[in-house]
């Protein structure tokens, strides 16, 4: 296995360093690897390196996402911060790898059931590698062989049509789905199975057939098509895997050996092996990560728990923390820093006065212990694919269709909310379109089916990696200029009781006299102390009034709201201008010519 590994170690860096157009390396130890099942085996790992790692998974929803406010504004959503200058991601060399192994993976005297299960592997990781480059550039070249520098046609061709491009993905993941023989992996979810190819396909489907119906893309294979086949892989998953919802939604994030019952594929870490991530460091520091906050529009969309909207209870609007966390979807309390949240026996209130400037701390990739808030100590194992997103897939897929049913409703959406703790709605499909949903998120939509199952996505899997992905394909991208408001509070410059135990927790003051006035009135010695202002051009924490005479919400960046920018060339990004003037064959995504800026148009 030594033998095996060295050999590998040595094609993989050579490839890692290449694009499309190093030459193979050509060696007889290379029949040692493709000779054999172990050697099969041993060089499908490095396949495993083109997934994310812990840290960089844990923080994917830090930025670019609509439901959060940041420390700063990422730079693809800030006024003319973008162009073909700074953009990234077209590289090759983990494609060049897989097709490498592909090529050569033919010895007769392996099986060819034992051949096929690996070329499947492989063929899941081209498409895992292809869909994300469509995702990000649409119209790339489709390449299936490691190239020579004799190709030239290939090398230095136009891009191959998105038809083109996703036929060849659909095609490598049902091959994968059909050849990978593993169906279990029953200690950390760390390997590739047949469950997991199509529980991807009905991912990988659902982007595409829903990309095509929203942005109206006339190509061959129609949306309807692509919709039909996230329905049947998910139908897969759902019948034959044996995965079903396990019933801590918060131990699927915080456990280093996450419940095999629901999780499909997951990053694990190891503390004995000193493989550990910073995710608990990147959520708690305001400074090391994004010091992303929940922003309060948002948090008003989860269901209260017997099924109604949040926003049909009287009075919603002026509720303070520790009202607004009561009687809901038991989601928000497994995400957010709640009223009695405990962290190693010692209650723990959001920190006002540092990470959660509008309120709302997330908790949801992050473990209760401490010792991984200052250093990369974290062990817990981060989700890539699990059986509750393939039920979001199944209900979306079908209801984009028209022909979801009650019953598939509460296979569905129904057994989400139900594991939430939500009561009611749980059988039947909803018949009335949340008027506050479609104000403040999609206007387009008037299916109230469509709606809920819009929201139980962003609620379900908030943090996870899918919502930037979601707002392309439904062409949503305007919810990118959200205003970052935060939680209602009752007063300035007075001492506040946020989760009513008797204690004051926090001030917002204006000024040193409003701070002194407070303290004089406070219970606590200590409080959180926090400056804001009444100005809305003022760049630090800013104080909006709420409308009803006493109370203001919490804000921050809303200065700047103007330098928020979505415009129609931002649903692809542009291809780096380094790869333009590689291949002159290539063209530009279109308004990103020339080094055109993200100016909003």
């Amino acid at each position: 296995m030594k033998k095996y590994i060295l050999i590998i170690l040595a094609i993989v860096l050579f490839n890692s360093g290449c694009e499309m157009d190093e030459p193979a390396i050509t060696t007889t130890d290379k029949d040692a690897i493709f000779g054999s099942e172990e050697g099969l085996n041993a060089y499908s790992m490095s396949f495993y390196d083109m997934f994310p790692n812990a840290s960089d998974q844990a923080i994917v929803e830090q930025s670019l996402v609509d439901f959060g406010a940041t420390s700063t504004l990422s730079g693809f959503t800030l006024l003319n911060a973008y162009s073909e200058n700074n953009s990234s991601g077209w590289s090759w060399s983990n494609l060049r790898n897989v097709n490498y192994f592909i090529e050569n993976c033919t010895d007769p005297d392996i099986p060819e059931s034992v051949r096929n299960n690996y070329i499947g592997l492989a063929r899941f990781f081209r498409a895992w590698f292809y869909y994300g480059m469509v995702q990000r550039f649409g119209d790339v070249p489709w390449v299936d062989h490691p190239l020579s520098p004799g190709e030239e046609d290939i090398l230095y061709a136009a891009r191959d049509s998105r038809e083109l491009v996703m036929e060849k993905v659909y095609e490598d993941l049902m091959f994968a789905a059909e050849n990978i023989s593993r169906t279990t992996d029953a200690t950390q979810c760390t390997m590739i199975t047949k469950w997991v190819a199509y529980a991807f396909a009905s991912r990988v489907c659902l982007f595409e057939g829903t990309f095509r119906k929203y942005h109206n893309l006339n190509l061959t294979t129609s949306a309807a098509v692509w919709l039909k086949r996230a329905e049947d892989a998910a139908s897969v998953v759902m019948e034959q895997s044996g995965k079903s919802l396990t019933s801590n939604y918060r131990a699927l994030f915080t456990s280093d050996n996450p419940p095999t019952s629901e999780t499909m594929l997951a990053i694990a870490s190891s503390a004995s092996l000193g493989i550990k991530h910073n995710a608990n460091w990147r959520w708690t520091s305001e400074t090391f990560g994004t010091g992303l906050n929940i922003i309060r529009s948002f948090l008003c969309t989860y269901l209260q728990s017997d099924g109604t909207p949040y926003t049909s209870r009287p009075g919603w609007q002026y509720e303070d923390f520790y009202e607004e966390f009561q009687n809901r979807d038991s989601r928000l309390n497994a995400t957010l820093r709640y009223p009695g949240y405990k962290r190693e026996g010692v209650l723990t209130l959001p920190v006002y006065n540092g990470y959660a400037r509008i309120g709302y701390q997330p908790i949801k990739l992050c473990v209760d212990a401490t010792i991984g808030d200052t250093q990369s100590e974290s062990t817990h194992a981060i989700q890539l694919v699990r059986f509750g997103e393939v039920l979001l897939n199944y209900a979306e897929a079908k209801a984009e269709q028209g022909t979801l049913s009650d019953a598939d409703w509460a296979a569905t959406i129904g057994k989400l909310r139900a594991r939430a703790g939500i009561t009611g709605g749980l059988t039947q499909k909803p018949t009335v379109l949340d008027p506050y949903m479609q104000e403040t998120y999609f206007p387009n939509i008037t299916d109230p089916v469509i709606m809920e199952i819009r929201r139980e996505r962003a609620i379900e899997l908030i943090f996870e990696g899918f919502r930037f992905d979601d707002l392309l394909r439904w062409k949503a991208g305007d919810l990118f200029k959200n205003s970052w408001t935060g939680m209602y509070i009752s007063g300035i410059n007075k001492p506040l009781d946020v989760d009513h135990n008797g204690t004051d927790d926090v001030i917002y003051y204006t000024d040193d006299a409003g701070l002194e006035a407070a303290m004089a009135l406070s219970n606590n010695a200590n409080p959180y102390k926090v400056k804001v202002s009444t100005d809305p051009t003022a760049s630090v924490i800013q104080v909006h009034a709420a409308g009803d005479g006493t109370g203001y919400y919490l804000a921050w960046f809303t200065n700047n709201d103007s330098k928020k920018v979505w415009g129609p060339k931002q649903y692809f990004y542009p291809i780096p201008v380094s790869a333009l003037n590689k291949n002159p064959q290539l063209t530009q995504n279109a308004g990103w010519e020339n080094g055109a800026t993200n100016d909003g148009n």
